[in-house]
């Protein structure tokens, strides 16, 4: 035996072992972290797609929230997981943002991941509650104005995607705002449903049964055109604020960097297989998600893409990194 094959054998070993693995994944649970609290809109995509990923994988996908700092502890947890497949990222835009925002985010939004897929883009709204007395856009607008420093809006948590149009509309409105971060969408939500919080920029998903429950009163949309949910409801463009379509928040699939490309694609099908169906789509789009279901390469590319856009809003926004 040479020298040469005796130097390469315990690589190929470890090859033939590797490859063995992502020929028979998965062989048990697979784990789905969000950085979110239960309830939210990343939650509850996440959960359409794991119930249905669990019949097609033939292992149980359990989602796990580890909600705190914007997604922060979940990206990061992920990130330094074990690359085999059963351990994997359900992010939203704040994977970029926080390479943005903070000195030492813990991870490379690209490098320390394999994208697999982007599911959906979630629109936003700008909603207050029911009882409120700003029933438009432009009084709570007036209202900030006639008593700074007493308008508060919430938040998933800082540099969300609420904090960001929130303070875009600071920046471009010349009010003073006072924000409020939670530990995700659904307790900030919850807040201004309450009346404690004046209003939120909030994903469109899950908003249009609110409003029929008369819990809350969406003020304008953040889509370049109306949104068929709320036809009589105005854009932020019509009201005069432009480039809150920008703020749109999206939801997507990760796993850590190193995972085998065998099974990045064997994910990756059991989500198209998902968002293929009929029922989901309906699901998805009844909630107010626009289906993307790109591939892993093309989810690369976006993510770049996104990181370059993020920044620019960001520096619009007036916010500062940490």
């Amino acid at each position: 035996m040479s020298n040469l094959f005796k130097s390469i054998l315990p690589f190929v070993g470890i090859f033939l072992i590797t490859l063995s693995h992502a020929q028979n994944y998965p062989e048990k649970p697979i784990k789905i972290i969000i950085g979110f609290a239960a309830g939210g809109p990343t939650d509850v995509i996440a959960r359409v797609l794991a119930q249905d990923m669990t019949g097609t994988l033939g292992q149980s996908v359990i989602v796990e929230n580890k909600a705190g700092a914007n997604a922060k502890i979940a990206t990061e947890f992920v990130a330094q997981a074990t690359p085999d497949g059963y351990t994997l990222l359900f992010a939203s835009l704040s994977h970029n943002v926080n390479a943005i925002m903070l000195k030492k985010p813990g991870y490379d939004p690209i490098g320390s991941f394999e994208p697999i897929s982007m599911v959906a883009d979630l629109p936003m709204i700008l909603v207050t509650g029911y009882n409120s007395t700003s029933k438009s856009l432009p009084e709570l607008i007036k209202l900030a104005r006639d008593k700074p420093g007493t308008i508060s809006y919430s938040s998933s948590g800082n540099a969300g995607s609420s904090h960001l149009a929130g303070s875009l509309l600071a920046t471009e409105a010349k009010i003073d705002l006072i924000h409020v971060p939670f530990k995700g969408n659904a307790p900030a939500l919850t807040e201004v449903m309450a009346g404690n919080v004046n209003f939120i920029f909030y994903p469109v998903i899950g908003i249009a049964d609110q409003v029929a429950q008369k819990r809350l009163l969406p003020l304008a949309v953040g889509t370049t055109k109306r949104h068929p949910d709320f036809p009589g409801t105005p854009t932020m463009e019509e009201i005069g604020y432009k480039g809150f379509d920008a703020t749109a928040p999206w939801v997507g699939m990760l796993a850590p960097s190193g995972t085998s490309s065998l099974i990045v694609q064997r994910i990756y099908s059991s989500m198209q297989s998902a968002l293929s169906k009929p029922e989901i789509k309906k699901r998805l789009n009844d909630l107010g998600a626009v289906i993307v279901g790109n591939n892993p390469t093309e989810f690369k590319a976006f993510l770049v893409k996104d990181k370059v856009h993020w920044k620019k809003v960001i520096d619009a926004s007036g916010l500062k990194p940490e």
